[in-house]
């Protein structure tokens, strides 16, 4: 676990004096580095918004905000360790969430650790914004992402956004708020994996993410399901397999809105600590659409040497039997495992991600 008292973190640590410092990166302070902020003196060409401070000079809002080109990657934070990520606030455009990516690489890795749609990360799907007010993430009008996931990191880490739309990204901005601070030998690396497909009536399971490999503890699933039957989606079970399970996994659930903690449907939106249904879309502009979040914070799926995570896509006949769906999800899996990790599967192009 991470040392809470040492970082001061949660209402009962604040009292706590220790020895992290706190440090944060921005547009106005990239390096995060001590007494490096507010540096920028305006200029036009390599300070594409220092027109509004050309009157007031240096140290007054010269560079908050940038700009991502087409098939721009902007690195947004690179800096050493030890550490740990505390929040992230992150402001771009939702409805063209899809078309922009975040990486995380930990400790010099060459392939990320969490890689996902910018908005998808944040538990907004389907390029459609909905506020969440969770623990772990909150959304707030009108394109305000945050998270507060704890994320350690021991050599350095690499944040990367990329911009593979047509058009430029007019304003990106953000914050990423971290303490330096040594990371303890069992903390576990954050990891997050976005995935989409189309299931089959004939084996309507859907995987959330599988080959997980190492010791580790499974923390939180994001649905962006999108209905492409009439009626009732969700009666299909979760299920964790967990250190070698094969045909049979250790955990099952018993339907998605009970995976959700919910019951007898969705009849209403809601956003908690843990859990939330924060997007119910009729389909006037395409099949009806859900954005759906369950943080495992209280209880964390914990496994020692792989994981494997599904949920199937269930519905209703009109007999009263079991019908199963070929619906358009996608998800994001978010854990915590020691390195290294399994390869990903290759990250899916534009055509493939962009919601119906």
């Amino acid at each position: 676990m991470i040392d809470f008292e040492r970082l001061g973190m949660g209402l009962g640590g604040l009292p706590l004096l220790g020895g992290a410092r706190t440090r944060s990166v921005c547009p106005e302070n990239p390096t995060g580095e001590k007494g490096k902020g507010g540096m920028a003196a305006p200029d036009p060409v390599k300070f594409p918004f220092s027109a509004a401070a050309s009157d007031l000079g240096r140290g007054w809002k010269v560079n908050p905000f940038c700009k991502v080109k087409p098939g721009e990657t902007l690195t947004i934070m690179d800096v050493d360790g030890p550490g740990v990520i505390q929040h992230i606030w992150l402001v771009a455009d939702p409805k063209k969430g899809r078309s922009h990516i975040i990486r995380f690489y930990w400790d010099g890795e060459e392939t990320p650790s969490i890689e996902c749609p910018v908005t998808d990360f944040f538990a907004v799907g389907h390029n459609k914004f909905a506020p969440v007010n969770s623990l772990a993430v909150i959304v707030n009008p009108a394109s305000a992402l945050n998270c507060y996931w704890s994320m350690p990191f021991r050599k350095h880490v690499k944040i990367t956004f990329t911009n593979e739309d047509k058009d430029e990204l007019g304003l990106l901005t953000y914050q990423i708020t971290y303490a330096e601070t040594q990371v303890p030998e069992n903390a576990g690396y954050f990891h997050a994996q976005w995935r989409r497909a189309t299931t089959d009536r004939a084996n309507p399971d859907y995987v959330i993410v599988d080959a997980i490999k190492g010791k580790g503890k499974y923390v939180g699933t994001f649905l962006a399901w999108a209905q492409l039957s009439d009626g009732w989606f969700g009666e299909g079970e979760i299920k964790f397999y967990i250190d070698g399970d094969t045909s049979f996994p250790t955990i099952c659930g018993t339907g998605t809105e009970d995976y959700l903690c919910g019951s007898y449907g969705f009849p209403e939106t809601y956003s908690t600590a843990y859990v939330g249904n924060v997007l119910k879309h009729a389909g006037q502009d395409g099949p009806p659409k859900w954005s759906l979040y369950r943080w495992h914070i209280m209880d964390p799926i914990c496994f020692d040497k792989d994981l494997r995570v599904t949920i199937q896509a269930l519905g209703w006949w009109p007999n009263g039997k079991y019908q199963p769906l070929a619906d358009d999800i996608a998800s994001v899996a978010y854990w915590y495992q020691e390195e290294p990790h399994a390869a990903f599967p290759e990250f899916p192009c534009l055509a493939k991600r962009w919601p119906r």
